[in-house]
């Protein structure tokens, strides 16, 4: 570790990798990219990404959230979140003659894939997660008379499979790995022929940030995660730091939710971010932190991050044009010209 500042001793370790991963950078720039390109507005079905600045800032731009496909006028464009959309989604946008643009992360997708083809054998599907959760419902859709929900270990006793020769677990992309790994334990005890899926569900940028967490854990006394409270990634990044040894460890969207009491007897805090997080928001911290004592940051780099995806194809085709064609088809008319 570096040098701590001479007059207060005072220091923050600040995490790397943090904030923003591949998926969540993609959806982000998706909507600015179809605001840009077909203009306002553009309809998002839930928030594209779980960070309460970010949707606000969308919103400005033009970007309306709706809870539900039934909100969004006949003609328009829709944009399905990184946290993906089951099967009936995508047939209640045709219903609605709506043109489509899914921003579904890839790591999701690839999950989503794993479900229908164990479906397709006829396996039992344990899909370990949280209930509720946009990815967990987006996810079970594909497949919902093979999947099970495990929402940690103790619910396992409870679970009940067909032939216990042929189950599989999944798992939500954004969970804690070791409690995850404790779920999937507990699951081969009770089911010793459960199969692994081909490759880890649980997302490098999730695992990555937890690791990083554990390592500031260990020197600091207070961690800061910035994050909002509907992140499941960034939520996790808390009981991580606890699990790890952190003294305390708080969530909080912007700085100014910071209590200061949280300061009394800590040298060292420790700062990351969850993966919906721009860095805007964490040099709003670093600057709160800096006006109380805590100048000396120090980057503590655990991992190297280099993915990047593609943007949503649809982004390559005039959208606006094919949703009034779908209306004009619907009524026998012709679409207006724009």
């Amino acid at each position: 570790m570096g040098c701590m500042t001479a007059s207060t001793g005072r220091r923050v370790l600040l995490a790397a990798p943090r904030g923003y991963c591949a998926g969540v950078d993609r959806a982000v720039i998706a909507v600015e990219k179809a605001l840009e390109q077909y203009g306002a507005p553009i309809y998002v079905r839930h928030e594209i990404v779980h960070n309460k600045y970010v949707v606000q800032t969308l919103e400005k731009k033009g970007a309306i959230f709706v809870e539900q496909t039934a909100e969004v006028p006949e003609g328009s464009i829709v944009m399905f979140s990184a946290h993906g959309v089951a099967p009936v989604v995508h047939d209640e946008a045709a219903a609605g003659r709506l043109a489509t643009i899914d921003a579904t992360c890839p790591l999701v997708t690839k999950v989503h894939k794993e479900a229908v083809r164990f479906a397709k054998e006829d396996y039992d599907i344990l899909l370990i997660g949280h209930e509720g959760h946009e990815e967990v419902i987006g996810t079970s859709g594909e497949a919902p008379e093979h999947i099970t929900l495990v929402d940690g270990p103790e619910d396992v006793a409870q679970v009940e499979v067909r032939d216990p020769s042929k189950v599989v677990w999944l798992s939500q992309t954004t969970l804690s790995v070791d409690e995850t790994m404790e779920t999937v334990d507990a699951l081969k005890d009770k089911f010793p022929q459960l199969i692994s899926p081909p490759s880890d569900d649980i997302c490098y940028a999730t695992q990555n940030r937890q690791i990083a967490v554990k390592k500031l854990a260990e020197d600091a006394q207070l961690v800061i995660v910035v994050g909002s409270k509907n992140s499941s990634n960034s939520i996790r990044m808390v009981e991580v730091a606890l699990d790890a040894g952190a003294s305390a460890a708080h969530l909080v969207d912007f700085a100014a939710e910071i209590d200061e009491a949280w300061l009394e007897g800590v040298t060292t805090v420790g700062l990351t971010s969850g993966a919906s997080v721009p860095d805007v928001l964490v040099d709003g911290v670093l600057e709160w932190l800096a006006e109380r004592g805590y100048g000396d940051v120090e980057t503590v780099k655990t991992a190297e991050e280099s993915i990047t995806f593609s943007l949503p194809k649809e982004l390559r085709r005039d959208l606006r044009a094919e949703a009034a064609a779908l209306v004009a088809d619907r009524t026998g008319g012709t679409p207006s010209a724009e």
